[in-house]
């Protein structure tokens, strides 16, 4: 049984992000959903990294996925504007019906 309530609000923080994602309504959407899911798997490398050797292996990790979450949402949201600019939409259905014209 488990003994913290982490690991239960990192898997609510990953079904939340989950389900954000398949949705796909919208291209900003996507990327928070991405973003719930990076921040559970820090939550959980955080939370079981207590019980190695190392602890600061974790910590490690944590900070090299928030460097690559930053860097993801900065090119995510630059794309983002420039598809807002030129198609008018956001919406990932639409996008793939101009893709096709």
């Amino acid at each position: 049984m488990i003994s913290s309530p982490i690991p239960i609000v990192s898997m609510f923080l990953f079904c939340i992000g989950l389900a954000i994602v398949l949705s796909k309504k919208n291209i900003i959407f996507l990327l928070i959903g991405l973003e719930l899911i990076l921040n559970a798997a820090n939550i959980n490398l955080v939370y079981f990294s207590q019980f190695n050797k190392n602890p600061s292996e974790g910590q490690f990790f944590v900070l090299l996925i928030i460097m690559l979450a930053a860097a993801e949402i900065a090119l995510g949201l630059a794309i983002a504007f420039k598809i807002r600019k030129y198609f008018n939409t956001l919406d990932p259905e639409e996008l793939k019906e101009i893709k096709e014209m």
